[in-house]
């Protein structure tokens, strides 16, 4: 038996997408970005905050560690980093130029004394001015 083969030649659609079916995959992919950016960004606001409070913390005990030492509360949060001329038993430095700014960039506020303790310690929040709500509220700590 002699089986002959037959080419059918036909002419087919091209492959690849239509530029309306790229828009589409481009308009989601956008959208998915936008969800997660807002997350991303939503969490580091809170982070920051966070960050924040426990910073006012931290820098409390490192003035608590000072009077201690000195038998006296700082006059400012620079004698925490530096001696002052009339701290003879300073034993410091008690922290760093870098621990006594929030995460916003802003230094820390210290009043002495405080509204309700022995001080305050301030962060104006996200927006760097007093008042506010949510993450541009104010953080005071006062032992």
């Amino acid at each position: 038996m002699n089986s002959k083969r037959f080419a059918v030649k036909t002419r087919g659609r091209q492959a690849g997408f239509t530029l309306i079916e790229i828009l589409i995959v481009v308009g989601i992919i956008a959208l998915i970005g936008t969800i997660v950016a807002g997350r991303i960004f939503g969490n580091k606001d809170r982070a920051d905050y966070k960050l924040a409070e426990s910073q006012l913390q931290t820098l409390a005990a490192k003035i608590d560690s000072y009077e201690q030492d000195t038998g006296e509360l700082p006059s400012q949060l620079q004698d925490l980093i530096s001696q002052p001329g009339n701290a003879s038993s300073w034993l410091g430095p008690y922290s760093k130029e870098s621990e006594l700014k929030d995460p916003w960039n802003n230094q820390f506020e210290y009043r002495v004394p405080g509204q309700s303790g022995k001080f305050d310690l301030v962060s104006y929040g996200k927006d760097r001015k007093p008042g506010g709500d949510s993450y541009n509220r104010d953080i005071v700590f006062s032992p």
